[in-house]
């Protein structure tokens, strides 16, 4: 399954002056087309999130095809798997797509991490949240730009450390993503002086979480973080309620209560707590343009991974400029160690590990202006949520 995007739209000056600006503040008339390989979960676990990274990708390839570039992509479907990832990776770098983005699951990027060098290519995460990715795993060629679990763990510490509740469980997807972040909540809730009476973890596609939700009662948790996204949420989030967990504990969790779950799970979510790492409503004039720009084209307003996703394609897009070539070699120093002004303000791409150090939040579900959303409460800068530097490039 793939979808390829070839569009050099000149859609009017107002949209020209968005594009501009959201590629940093200038047009660059690239001598060649660059071409961006998108390889995505469009059937599996993670379907829905890989729907999210198109919408984001597309509108960003309009918008600076609309402001005099030539910029094209392609996609091809991972279903969430690790060695899928890794084949259609190389099957884009070698049709010439050779900038990657968009990978779902964690095992994903680490999978083709260490062979972005040898492929000639480039991988930039915007999803991605396992810590190795820039940390033991890390390479020259690989950059993040969404938080990894590090910065989320560091951003509940204050909500946790505020909180009356003694026993706390995970309950975690069993790929790397979940483990990670399992590892970094239960390393977080330790330092807040909280007792850890279980990590559960589930395999990826699970139907039936009456199991597990069981365990979790016979823990005696009287709180617990999920680490579970798309299907995996729902179902879980549904079976939870039904069982009395829901009411009976308090519910936090890392990509579980995000917008679009938010929307299938309705009630169900309401009062859950949980990392809120993009939003619609952040206060900045240029997400305030990008909103506005993004429900003149979709009708709605950009999810988190949808925002994510875009922040990931205005540092590529700005990196390019920078460095006067598509060719990925040229991409990568112009990234390493940069400024790059984004919807969340101008940020930085640590030069040792690679990792955009952005602001994070937190937050929970409750109705906004008569919509049952993920709704900020607290802010981390990114000085707040830096993880100590552990890559060995």
């Amino acid at each position: 399954m793939y979808v390829t995007m070839i569009n050099r739209l000149r859609t009017g000056a107002a949209i020209a002056a968005t594009a501009a600006l959201f590629v940093g503040g200038h047009t660059a008339h690239a001598a060649e087309t660059l071409k961006i390989g998108v390889p995505t979960d469009l059937s599996g676990t993670y379907a829905d999130l890989g729907n999210q990274v198109i919408r984001a990708v597309e509108f960003a390839v309009d918008e600076a095809n609309a402001g005099g570039n030539s910029v094209e992509y392609k996609s091809l479907d991972t279903e969430a798997n690790p060695e899928n990832a890794r084949r259609q990776s190389e099957k884009l770098i070698r049709d010439g797509y050779p900038i990657i983005l968009g990978l779902i699951a964690s095992g994903e990027g680490l999978a083709i991490a260490p062979m972005m060098e040898r492929w000639g290519g480039l991988y930039v995460s915007t999803i991605n949240k396992a810590d190795g990715l820039t940390g033991e795993a890390c390479e020259a060629r690989v950059f993040r730009v969404n938080t990894q679990s590090a910065m989320d763990a560091l951003t509940i510490k204050p909500w946790l450390d505020e909180r009356k509740e003694k026993k706390w469980a995970v309950v975690a997807v069993d790929i790397a993503w979940g483990q990670g972040s399992s590892a970094a909540f239960a390393t977080t809730a330790e330092s807040a002086g909280k007792e850890m009476v279980g990590q559960f973890f589930i395999p990826p596609n699970t139907n039936d979480f009456a199991p597990y939700i069981q365990q979790v009662k016979d823990s005696g948790a009287e709180g617990i973080w999920v680490v579970l996204a798309g299907r995996d949420a729902i179902n879980f989030a549904q079976q939870a309620k039904q069982f009395g967990l829901m009411d009976s504990v308090t519910v936090a969790g890392q990509s579980f209560t995000t917008d679009n779950t938010v929307k299938a799970l309705g009630d169900v979510a309401k009062g859950i707590y949980g990392i809120i790492n993009y939003s619609s409503t952040l206060d900045t004039p240029e997400n305030k343009a990008f909103v506005e720009a993004w429900r003149k084209k979709y009708d709605s307003d950009p999810t988190n991974f949808e925002g994510e996703t875009y922040v990931g394609m205005q540092v590529l897009l700005e990196a390019v400029q920078r460095a006067g070539s598509n060719d990925p070699e040229a991409v990568a120093k112009a990234m390493s160690g940069g400024e790059f002004d984004t919807i969340m303000g101008k940020l930085k791409i640590r030069a040792e590990d690679h990792q955009l150090l952005s602001p994070n939040y937190f937050g929970v579900v409750e109705e906004q202006d008569g919509v049952l959303r993920p709704v900020i409460t607290m802010t981390a800068t990114p000085d707040q949520v830096a993880p100590p530097v552990t890559c060995k490039m």
